[in-house]
């Protein structure tokens, strides 16, 4: 379990970001499970990112290289968070635009 609490923060964070961009830019919603969808990839793809970016530094920095290669301290968790709302909110509304774009 250890090992699947940073990745569901990251997918929860990235629905959270994709429905709440596509609640305020109208025209890149794709429909709920759309949104979802979207919003769940883009938080896996941006909390993995700022965790490459953001994790190993910090988890250098305390000296704490167990619990920074593991994921559960306290900042690897928010920065999971973070990184997996603002992948979800990026990627849904990319994909959204594009897509009613593209239908005319």
């Amino acid at each position: 379990m250890e090992s699947l609490l940073p990745i569901i923060i990251q997918v929860v964070a990235g629905v959270a970001g994709g429905g709440g961009i596509a609640s305020v830019l109208k025209g890149s919603s794709m429909g709920g499970m759309g949104n979802m969808i979207a919003g769940a990839l883009g938080g896996l793809g941006g909390g993995s990112i700022l965790g490459m970016l953001g994790g190993a530094g910090v988890a250098a920095a305390t000296g704490d290289v167990a619990a920074g290669a593991t994921g559960m301290d306290i900042g690897g968790l928010v920065s999971g968070a973070v990184g997996g709302g603002a992948g979800g909110a990026i990627l849904t509304g990319l994909v959204g635009t594009v897509m009613n774009k593209m239908k005319g």
